[in-house]
């Protein structure tokens, strides 16, 4: 789809849930701001923040080519998997496969990734919970509303979401790792925000009217042998701390758009302490 106004944001022209949107178009929308957006504003600055949306650096695909194309299998949105017959980029053929399916908008795989994609995929498939939050639902739809305090526009993109029954909406993302377990899914939630992210796609579904009390589920997998699978819910302090880190964003980016000012770092000296461990290393001398 294609859009023209720029009242709501760069893509969409009207508050809603949109499917079909292209990735390259969601993810270049400048007026509208994401969990990842959020996120990314927090852990930098303001400058950085909008630099970086003002030159996009093009991803180094191959580290993220099996992650995308695990997704794409599960939730049957995405790029078309092409297998380049090799198991290695290492000759100038598997190269040129590789770079022909990026140029054509594909996912180009080794083909050991390729297995391994759809040996994940099938064991997902034997998980009853997994392969039930899966079902019945729509993949990656893009969700558009103004934030109540600020009015600026707020969009999320969950993974799957299951047509609703007599229950709560379920929000469900899947993350790939090289660990799916539950004890170490904490400090990920911590390193990547998964607990910001949490409560930003919850409110997506509250402030479209969808469900006044959705669920939030991630569904966890190994991204090598045996391909483990987890299911794990964040708990409310988790997602009420996340809450709050959402707002302090959608604040700053309030703030930054409405005055047209992307602060770096300040024009005053900072004094600074070293860090707790580096006085316990030498308490001796």
């Amino acid at each position: 789809m294609t859009a023209t106004l720029n009242t709501v944001s760069d893509v969409v022209d009207q508050y809603g849930a949109y499917d079909g949107i292209p990735d390259h178009e969601y993810h270049s929308d400048k007026t509208s701001l994401s969990s990842s957006g959020a996120r990314a504003l927090l852990n930098e600055n303001p400058a950085i923040f909008r630099w970086n949306q003002d030159h996009p650096k093009p991803a180094k695909k191959d580290e993220f080519d099996v992650g995308h194309a695990a997704h794409a299998l599960v939730l049957g949105e995405g790029a078309e998997i092409v297998d380049i017959g090799f198991d290695a980029y290492t000759t100038i053929a598997a190269k040129e496969a590789r770079d022909t399916a990026y140029a054509e908008n594909k996912t180009p795989l080794r083909s050991s990734d390729y297995r391994a994609v759809h040996a994940m995929v099938a064991e997902l498939r034997k998980h009853p919970l997994a392969e039930a939050l899966f079902g019945n639902g729509v993949a990656e739809r893009s969700l558009y509303y103004p934030d109540p305090e600020t009015g600026v526009t707020l969009r999320a993109r969950p993974d799957f979401m299951p047509h609703r029954g007599a229950g709560r909406q379920l929000i469900v993302d899947y993350k790939t790792s090289t660990t799916s377990s539950p004890s170490k899914f904490a400090k990920s939630a911590d390193d990547f925000g998964y607990y910001m992210q949490d409560p930003w796609y919850r409110d997506a579904v509250i402030g479209l009217g969808i469900d006044d009390d959705p669920a939030f589920i991630f569904v966890n997998q190994m991204k090598t042998a045996p391909y483990l699978v987890s299911v794990v819910e964040l708990d409310r302090d988790a997602v009420e701390l996340g809450r709050r880190r959402n707002r302090q964003a959608v604040d700053l980016f309030a703030h930054c758009t409405s005055t047209n000012t992307w602060p770096g770092w300040g024009d005053e000296p900072h004094l600074v302490s070293l860090p707790a461990w580096t006085h316990r290393r030498f308490e001796e001398i």
